[in-house]
């Protein structure tokens, strides 16, 4: 029996904008999926689903391809908790196949999942749990993988659940950890400082689909929406060199610069249309309460927001926001996927 977790993700800037060929810059937090998986005799899959914002619920099936377990639950429970697990598993097995040269292995698993990473968020929980599952899974069956193969393998997973929809970002970010720079296919770690992240969450989630939609259709028709997408970009080329600064020079005052940059990324994303009332409450308490910046994190529409501030009066503040669900610190992860447990 083995247990890998695995860290979510906020975005330091870029989003929507890493959609166009600009980067963007992830960083994992320090809020995990734990996924514990144990060899059957059998080729059956059992997998026992707790804390993912939703009911615990455990189910047995057989693993067919023809679709989901026959279960009474929500549609929207089966697809979060099992199509990932499902396809975790189908790397897990391929990738064994691969490294001894053989078919891949028709063994079931009993698999646990627990995490402290809100479902749907845009704090990438599937990300997450993908990444945590397949080394869990590979390592049950006596293969160790690097985090680069883990992350191209949980991104295969994601972009097949998510039907090509999946970037890259949040699954090399949660296999690597630390801060991330995406551009295109391109993901690589670069320096940061240890962040003051708090993060406010509003209990909900946009549709991404139709928020990408949205900003396509308004840059397709703007030229000055176009614009809004490359200035995303340049704050995210600027917040790079600020970043690499202060990972050299944390006691400068870099930091109050990366909020100035987050403070002009959620306006530009507010112009977009992808924010809501819920983040932008959120984002004008953290401000008020302090915060050397704040914005949303994700795709928009709801879910969450994220502000830097070292004392507790950003976390505080947002408590006593309407429409805040939940808020809570997370420093950033240096580790990625890690195995606790075998």
């Amino acid at each position: 029996m083995v247990t890998s977790s695995a860290p979510g993700k906020v975005y330091l800037f870029g989003e929507h904008a890493v959609v166009y060929g600009e980067p963007a810059v992830p960083c994992a937090i320090e809020r995990r999926a734990r996924v514990t998986v144990e060899q059957r005799s059998d080729s059956k899959l059992r997998v026992h689903a707790e804390d993912l914002s939703l009911d615990g619920f455990t189910v047995e099936y057989s693993g067919d391809a023809d679709g989901h377990p026959d279960i009474d639950v929500s549609e929207s429970l089966v697809e979060a908790a099992m199509g990932y697990v499902d396809a975790a598993v189908d790397q897990a097995r391929d990738a064994v196949a691969e490294q001894r040269g053989e078919d891949a292995p028709a063994v079931g698993f009993d698999v646990s999942i627990a995490s402290d990473i809100p479902l749907g968020a845009g704090l990438g929980s599937s990300a997450a749990v993908t990444v945590a599952g397949i080394d869990a899974a590979t390592r049950e069956l006596g293969v160790e993988l690097s985090s680069e193969t883990i992350a191209d393998r949980a991104f295969r997973a994601e972009y097949d659940v998510q039907k090509g929809q999946a970037s890259r970002a949040d699954t090399f970010c949660s296999a690597t950890g630390g801060a991330v720079r995406v551009e295109g296919d391109d993901c690589r770690g670069i320096g940061a400082p240890d962040l003051p992240f708090v993060i406010g969450f509003d209990g909900g989630a946009g549709d991404t689909g139709k928020l990408v939609a949205g900003v396509r259709e308004l840059r397709d028709e703007y030229g000055f929406a176009a614009d809004t997408v490359e200035a995303i970009g340049d704050i995210v080329r600027r917040g790079e060199q600020v970043l690499a600064d202060a990972a050299e020079d944390p006691e400068s005052d870099r930091i109050d610069e990366l909020g100035d940059l987050m403070d002009f990324n959620h306006g530009l994303l507010e112009a977009l249309g992808v924010s809501s009332r819920s983040l932008d409450s959120m984002v004008w308490a953290a401000r008020d309460a302090g915060a050397r910046g704040a914005k949303l994190t994700g795709a928009g529409g709801g879910g969450c927001i994220v502000a830097l501030d070292e004392t507790d009066e950003t976390e505080t503040a947002l408590e006593f926001t309407p429409g805040c669900e939940t808020a809570f610190r997370a420093e950033l992860a240096t580790d990625g996927v890690r195995v606790e447990s075998s």
